[in-house]
């Protein structure tokens, strides 16, 4: 097809210019941000299209819309212009995630695992020190099955059930975007729940503990079909948003959120672990303000045709 769009090009950072910058670039009319950075990337000598980001020189703005089609971005058709920056090295999106939620499986099971050895080096730190030679609580063992539960879940989610707008983000964010799960979900929670003589080191259950196992597996299992229902309002491959109606979903925008919170709610009432808490006080600071967005990008795409919430996530809350 004969090219019909001819856009200038520009780098995004002056003082560091990609070197080998087209000057212009020639599209088809039905390019998408897609094939716009996989043709400025062959210009240019990126063997990674990915690492090619696309900004609108109206307003600065990244185009996040890989479908989108470059005709219809005004700011761009109007400057005939493109504004490019070399976003550095590329990780998928799915191996992020992945990454993530590998931390808390392997601490968690990697802490039992030396147990006896590790709260030892510690003397007079723990109220039962020779119980650290002791096997784990059954109680113990049940907050052991609840995290792997939980984050073999979201790996199986991760690989076989989400479908990612967006193909890759920058690989020097893994470290502070795994930090979080890693840290505090892994090493501080397992640290906190498998200590001797801890308030999760019973054998008994109580109808407290009961209590919050309900709570972790009804929250799992309703944060497994909004998770499945989300999946299915995005064809493979594709970028397209639509309005949850689903368990939850008229409650609040995001009520995978909510069903999680509740089933990290019962893991509190077992374990009684302080790092818990923090753990998921500090996740809901980062999901409050993630289904804000979803809001507010549900109330510009759809305008009248979704019926705008009032809660985001926590009904009466947030």
């Amino acid at each position: 097809m004969a090219a019909e769009l001819s856009l200038k090009l520009t780098s995004r950072v002056p003082k560091k210019p990609i070197k080998k910058l087209a000057p212009s670039v020639e599209l088809p009319r039905d390019a998408t941000v897609e094939d716009a950075k996989k043709i400025v990337a062959r210009a240019s000598g990126f063997s990674d299209f990915n690492r090619i980001g696309l900004f609108n020189p109206a307003d600065g703005k990244i185009l996040k819309d890989r479908k989108a089609l470059i005709r219809n971005e005004e700011g761009v058709i109007k400057a005939g212009e493109l504004v490019v920056k070399d976003l550095g090295p590329q990780v998928a999106w799915r191996t992020v995630f992945v990454i993530e939620y590998f931390g808390p499986i392997l601490f968690h099971a990697f802490i039992p695992l030396i147990r006896p050895y590790l709260y030892s080096i510690f003397p007079g730190q723990f109220k039962y020190i020779s119980e650290s030679a002791t096997p784990i609580t059954k109680v113990q063992w049940l907050l052991f099955a609840l995290f792997h539960i939980h984050f073999l879940k979201r790996e199986y989610e991760t690989l076989f059930v989400h479908k990612f707008s967006a193909n890759t983000m920058p690989a020097r964010n893994i470290v502070r975007n795994s930090a979080f799960y890693w840290i505090m979900a892994g090493l501080l929670c397992a640290l906190d729940i498998y200590a001797p003589g801890n308030l999760s080191a019973r054998d008994e259950l109580v109808p407290l503990d009961y209590f919050g196992l309900a709570l972790f597996t009804f929250g799992e299992v309703c944060n497994w079909i909004v998770h499945q229902h989300l999946a299915s309002l995005r064809k493979p491959g594709g970028t397209e948003k639509g309005i949850p109606n689903c368990i939850g979903s008229n409650l609040v925008t995001s009520p995978n959120y909510m069903f999680e919170v509740t089933a990290w709610v019962g893991v509190i009432l077992i374990s009684r672990s302080w790092a818990v808490v923090v753990f998921i006080c500090t996740g809901i600071i980062y999901m409050r303000d993630w289904s804000r967005g979803k809001e507010k990008a549900l109330r510009k795409e759809f305008g009248d045709r979704y019926k705008n919430k009032r809660y985001t996530m926590l009904p009466g809350l947030i």
